[in-house]
């Protein structure tokens, strides 16, 4: 696990896969409506940036988020532990998540 310049935790897409199968993660996807249904993994969460500071959040283990890049999903994982949830980011976003070879569901021949 690495750290970015504010403290917040970050993972690659293959330890987020990690953490998803061993330690009760929740995978939490921060984009918008029209880009998770484009392609997520599966059994993601669709928490939008926007609401993520106001939402029920899923489950009781750490929280995975990712966005398409990592941008947004570094944002949540900082508001988040301002409220004190543990929540990693995952770098490089579903782009790595897809490049990796990992999962994804959605629309056919779509663009992450």
């Amino acid at each position: 696990m690495m750290y970015d310049s504010h403290g917040t935790p970050r993972v690659t897409a293959t330890e987020a896969q990690r953490l998803l199968r061993d330690a009760g993660a929740v995978l939490v996807d921060v984009r918008e409506p029209d880009e998770f249904r484009a392609g997520h993994a599966p059994g993601a969460h669709h928490v939008p940036l926007s609401r993520i500071a106001t939402a029920d959040l899923p489950g009781t283990g750490p929280l995975v988020l990712i966005c398409r890049s990592g941008n947004r999903s570094r944002q949540a994982a900082a508001l988040l532990a301002a409220r004190g949830v543990a929540a990693v980011d995952v770098i490089g976003g579903m782009r790595d998540w897809a490049a990796q070879g990992l999962p994804v569901e959605g629309a056919p021949g779509a663009v992450i």
